[in-house]
């Protein structure tokens, strides 16, 4: 006997008339599996793979199983934290010094640069192939320039503020100091009995730069600058950076300068007037800014504005009869009293250099 089997087309159409059949042959109905016990076991059974009764109706191929069944479990050294990078770990991890081959770490780079251009203290042996420079200081001066000590280019050429980089004839010109045309270094032995200029410096001995100097011998240059001035008596004298003002103010008062007490400019107490003695109230202070090309704290212009009334107080003392001396009276007072400074000069700047000799950097 053959059996009728109906369509989803026939069931929608005989949906309201024809009976289902009932036999179990026609329609499968699976069995309700028995529940396990709760137990941790049967838990565990939950989740073991498996063929179930639901699963039995689906073939699972090989093919498409998690690939995660067929590896082996993962081992702590797959779980561990990751490596860093070789950036990271040149960055991070300290250099092996045992190793020949070893990597430093990037931020050494930094202590080469600073390795290759030193800034410490050089005793004076390092320079003593290279002659001090001659000051140009005579008495009846207007001004007296102050500087700190001879670059390696200007004991070599033997003139004053001679590197390329300086500022100090610039500004000169553009103050009105020399409102003629700018000077040429070659031409500072001329000022004397051409403006009425000197110079001169707290340090005698060359260096390449301040750094090389201590603070102990700066100031000790103080006391020779306080003579040199008691001997000149010039109208006034000008501090070519804010270091030479401070070994000054040391020297004069046994401590360093407050902030509050410092200002570039005329410096309005007399008690800091340079050479003072009995009959003479001493030299009047001008505290300009470095000329170096290496002090690059300001702007060109904001020197300029610093040394601008000093230019304009020159200008009023030259409507007022300041005449500078003459060449002949130069050369006369050179061989009568600056040889003799100078020696006087050398003999203390041989006692400051043997107290110095061995002082370490900014001490």
């Amino acid at each position: 006997m053959s059996r009728k089997i109906s369509t989803p087309q026939s069931l929608k159409r005989s949906h309201s008339s024809e009976s289902l059949p009932s036999s179990q042959d026609e329609i499968f109905t699976p069995q309700a599996t028995p529940k396990p016990p709760s137990t941790f076991g049967s838990k565990l059974e939950h989740f073991k793979y498996g063929t179930s009764p639901s699963a039995a109706a689906t073939t699972v191929s090989p093919a498409r199983r998690s690939p995660r069944i067929r590896h082996p479990p993962p081992s702590s050294k797959i779980l561990s934290t990751p490596s860093p990078s070789p950036l990271k770990r040149l960055r991070t991890t300290p250099a092996n010094t045992n190793s020949p081959t070893s990597i430093s770490p990037i931020k050494s780079l930094s202590s080469l640069r600073s390795a290759s251009h030193p800034k410490s203290y050089a005793p004076p042996s390092k320079y003593a192939h290279l002659s001090p420079l001659t000051d140009t200081i005579i008495s009846n001066l207007l001004l007296v320039f102050i500087g700190v000590n001879p670059g390696i280019q200007t004991a070599v050429q033997g003139h004053a503020y001679a590197h390329p980089s300086n500022r100090f004839w610039h500004l000169l010109h553009v103050s009105g100091l020399t409102p003629e045309r700018r000077l040429h270094p070659s031409e500072d032995r001329q000022l004397p009995w051409t403006h009425g200029y000197g110079h001169t410096n707290i340090v005698s001995r060359p260096t390449k730069d301040q750094a090389e100097l201590s603070k102990d011998e700066m100031v000790a240059g103080a006391k020779v600058l306080e003579e040199k001035c008691r001997w000149s008596k010039p109208e006034a004298v000008v501090i070519v950076g804010k270091g030479i003002w401070e070994a000054i103010w040391r020297w004069k008062y046994g401590r360093p300068i407050k902030k509050e007490e410092f200002c570039y400019g005329w410096q309005s107490n007399d008690e800091n007037n340079m050479g003072r003695c009995d009959g003479w109230t001493g030299a009047k202070v001008f505290v300009a800014t470095s000329t170096s090309g290496q002090a690059a704290g300001m702007r060109p212009e904001e020197k300029e504005r610093i040394w601008k009334p000093l230019g304009e107080w020159v200008a009023q003392r030259r409507k007022d009869g300041y005449v500078p001396p003459t060449k002949e009276e130069v050369d006369k007072k050179e061989g009568q009293g600056l040889i003799t400074a100078k020696e006087e000069e050398d003999a203390r700047n041989e006692e400051i250099k043997m107290k110095v000799n061995d002082v370490p950097n900014g001490e």
